[in-house]
C-alpha cells in the first residue's frame, strides 16, 4: 500500500498523526503525565505567518516557532536559495575544508560589527554556541598565562541552554536543578529586570543597582572569573524580562576594568528582534556605529540566523582571542568540533536571510511593525487582569496577575488560543508574542483581538476579574 503524503491527510488525521507522535517521539519541554490524553498539534505545512494542521485548521505563529522564524514559513527567496544549494553541495566537513556559504556568512556578520568581531566558529544549536564561548574564554586565559580564571558569572533568572556547560550559567531551577550534581555552578548576580523597580525607581535605576552588585563580585573574584554572560536587553525564558540598555554599557566597562570577558547571548534577541540587527547595538543611545571597544568579547547567534529553516549557531569573537590560539603546541589549539559544523545548506539559508534584510530594508520596516504591534496591544495596558506591559522591538509581553492566573495558566491559555487560530505558548504567567516579520497593521489588530478573547475564555471577562481581584 502506497504511503499517504502528509500534505493530503484525511479528515481527523491530525489526531492520528498526534497519536503516532506520542508513541514514537519524545517531545521537548513537555511534561509526561500518566493520565495525559492530549495530542501534539500535527502541522503539515506553513505559509507566511500561518501554520496549517492535518485537519485544515490554520494558526497564526505568534511566537515564530520558538523564536526562530523571521520571514514567514516557506519564504520563496530562502526556498530558492536552498534549492540552488542542493544542486551543488549539501555538506562537507569544515576541518581542513571550506565552502562559499560559510565564508560569505562569516564575512558579512563581521562587517555588521564593523570588524570588531569575527572568525565565526560554527555549531548547530544555541546551547552549543554558549558552550563554545565558555570554553574559548577559559582556554584563552590559560593560553595567556592566567589559568586560575575559570569561573563564570550569569544574571539571576538567566537562561543559556540545557547542555551541561550551558546549564552552569542558567539560573532557572526547572531546567537546572535535576542535573545539579553534574554542573559547575556560576556566580549569579542581580538581574537588571525592570520589573524589580521600587516605587519611584526607573528601569535605569534598577540597572544601576544591578551594576553595583556586579562590581562587588568582580572586585572580589576577578582573578578567578573568566567571563560574564548576558542576554542583551531581554531575558526571554525569564518571562521576557526587559531592562535598560545602560546595563550593557556599564557591564562592558566593568568587565574591561577587571579583565573579565563579556559574552553576549543573542541567540533569541539577535537578527532584528529588538529593533537593531544585534541587540547589543542599543547599549549606547547614539545613531553612530559602535566603536570596536564597546562590543562584547564573544557574541553567540542561532535561532533566526538561518531564517528558521535549519539548525545553525555560531560564535563571533575579538581578533585577539583567536590569535591566542595560534601556536605550535596542540594543547593551545581549540579542538572543539561538530560533524555538521558550518553545514552549507544552513549557511546558505543564513546568507539568504541576510540578503532579505538588505533587499527589504527590514530594520526600518520592523520599526513600523513594532508601532503597529504597540498600537494594537495598547488596550491591554488598562486591563485589570494584567500588569507590567512591556515591549522591545517586536517582542511584546504582559504579566497576568498571580491571584487570577491559577494553576497551569500557560497550558490552559495555549489550548484556548488554538481554538482562536493562535499558536502561543506563555511562559508561566507571562503572555508574550514574538511574531515573524511578515505581518501588517490589520493582522496586528487581529492578533490583539484574539489574545483578548482568549484571555476572556481562560480568566473570565475583565470586569468580573476586577471584582475577583479586589475581593482578594
Amino acid at each position: 500500500m502506497e504511503k499517504q503524503s502528509l500534505h493530503a491527510l484525511p479528515a481527523g488525521a491530525s489526531d492520528s498523526l498526534g497519536q503516532r507522535s506520542k508513541h514514537a517521539v519524545w517531545h521537548p519541554c513537555t511534561r509526561l503525565r500518566p493520565d495525559d490524553t492530549g495530542m501534539p498539534l500535527a502541522i503539515v505545512r506553513g505559509e507566511g505567518p500561518w501554520l496549517h494542521d492535518a485537519d485544515g485548521h490554520r494558526y497564526f505563529d505568534a511566537t515564530s516557532s520558538w523564536w526562530v522564524n523571521l520571514f514567514g514559513h516557506a519564504n520563496p527567496k530562502i526556498n530558492a536559495a536552498l534549492a540552488d544549494q542542493l544542486q551543488t553541495l549539501e555538506h562537507v566537513m569544515l576541518a581542513g575544508c571550506t565552502h562559499a556559504p560559510a565564508v560569505e556568512l562569516a564575512e558579512r556578520l563581521t562587517a555588521l560589527t564593523g570588524g570588531a568581531l569575527g572568525h565565526a566558529f560554527y555549531a548547530s544549536d544555541g546551547a552549543s554556541a554558549v558552550e563554545i564561548a565558555l570554553k574559548m574564554s577559559f582556554h584563552y586565559w590559560r593560553n595567556t598565562g592566567l589559568p586560575a580564571k575559570r569561573e563564570f558569572v550569569c544574571l539571576a533568572n538567566g537562561y543559556h541552554g540545557e547542555t551541561v556547560g550551558a546549564l552552569g550559567v542558567t539560573d532557572l531551577d526547572v531546567f537546572r536543578d535535576a542535573y545539579d550534581p553534574l554542573i559547575r555552578r556560576a556566580h549569579v548576580v542581580m538581574s537588571p529586570d525592570a520589573r524589580q523597580a521600587a516605587d519611584g525607581e526607573t528601569a535605569a535605576d534598577v540597572a544601576t543597582r544591578a551594576l553595583a552588585a556586579l562590581e562587588t563580585l568582580l572586585r572580589e573574584r576577578a582573578g578567578q572569573i573568566a567571563a560574564m554572560i548576558v542576554e542583551p536587553l531581554v531575558q526571554c525564558a525569564a518571562g521576557m524580562a526587559m531592562y535598560d540598555p545602560s546595563y550593557l554599557e556599564g557591564a562592558r566597562a566593568l568587565c574591561d576594568r577587571y579583565r573579565v570577558h563579556l559574552i553576549a547571548d543573542e541567540i533569541a534577541v539577535g537578527c532584528g528582534r529588538t529593533g537593531t540587527f544585534f541587540a547589543w547595538e542599543q547599549c549606547r543611545d547614539a545613531d553612530q556605529p559602535l566603536p570596536a571597544h564597546a562590543w562584547p568579547d564573544f557574541l553567540c547567534l542561532s535561532k533566526g540566523i538561518s531564517g528558521g529553516y535549519l539548525p545553525l549557531s555560531l560564535v563571533l569573537s575579538r581578533p585577539e582571542i583567536q590569535r591566542a590560539f595560534i601556536a605550535d603546541e596542540l594543547a593551545r589549539s581549540f579542538l572543539h568540533s561538530h560533524s555538521y559544523t558550518g553545514n552549507p545548506l544552513a549557511c546558505r539559508a543564513a546568507v539568504a536571510t541576510l540578503d532579505l534584510f538588505v533587499q527589504e530594508d527590514v530594520i526600518a520596516q520592523n520599526r513600523a511593525r513594532a508601532q503597529w504591534l504597540a498600537d494594537a496591544m495598547e488596550p491591554f495596558a488598562s486591563d485589570a487582569r494584567l500588569h507590567r506591559m512591556r515591549q522591545r522591538g517586536l517582542i511584546w509581553a504582559v504579566d497576568v496577575r498571580d491571584e487570577l492566573a491559577g494553576e497551569g495558566f500557560a497550558g490552559r491559555f495555549h489550548l484556548a488560543a488554538r481554538a482562536r487560530e493562535l499558536l502561543v505558548r506563555p511562559i508561566g504567567n507571562t503572555l508574550y508574542v514574538m511574531p515573524p516579520y511578515v505581518f501588517d497593521a490589520e493582522q496586528a489588530r487581529w492578533l490583539a483581538t484574539q489574545l483578548q478573547a482568549t484571555l476572556d475564555d481562560v480568566l473570565g471577562n475583565a470586569e468580573a476579574a476586577k471584582e475577583v481581584r479586589h475581593a482578594a
